[in-house]
């Protein structure tokens, strides 16, 4: 099962996730600004694949997020989002989902209609879409529990791992 980390920074910073050790995903999340803009600032400089993590609302819905997770995919090697909403992230992060194909989009639930929408072009390659709630991770890979938070060079690192059964 994967693991993912949240690197939490400013935007200034963004930089340093690829410096982070070889191993799970780095999740980017920019305290300051727009992680997906500092995401992909980082261009093909980015080797490793890489996630970031969104903070959807009013101001910025998942529709605009799906949009910008499917641009970003083809600027990084964008492996996984993460969708962290004040309340209902799984419904943000099901709107996101349905939005990363080519396919038009007939779609309904708490946090958005969607009718004959499309989202063009869809990621070159599967992004792995994830819901935070409550410290853990969920999504159709399984569920990663929050664990080990550390202070490195340019932010905080917090762990996602596997929740053992």
């Amino acid at each position: 099962m994967v693991a993912l980390r949240r690197f939490n920074t400013t935007v200034e910073r963004c930089s340093a996730a690829l410096a982070l050790a070889p191993g799970p995903t780095v999740v980017l999340h920019c305290v300051d600004g727009s992680s997906v803009l500092a995401l992909s600032a980082l261009g093909g400089r980015g080797a490793r694949p890489l996630g970031v993590w969104l903070d959807v609302d009013e101001g910025y819905p998942a529709v605009l997020a799906a949009r910008d997770v499917a641009t970003l995919s083809w600027l990084v090697d964008l492996e996984h989002v993460v969708v962290a909403a004040p309340s209902d992230s799984d419904q943000h992060a099901r709107v996101v989902t349905e939005l990363l194909t080519n396919d038009e989009v007939n779609f309904s639930n708490s946090v958005a209609t969607l009718i004959g929408a499309y989202n063009r072009p869809a990621p070159r390659h599967p992004v792995s879409v994830w819901w935070f709630n409550s410290g853990t991770l969920l999504g159709a890979e399984g569920s990663l529990r929050e664990g080990l938070r550390e202070e490195v060079d340019g932010g905080v690192v917090t762990h996602f791992d596997p929740v053992e059964l």
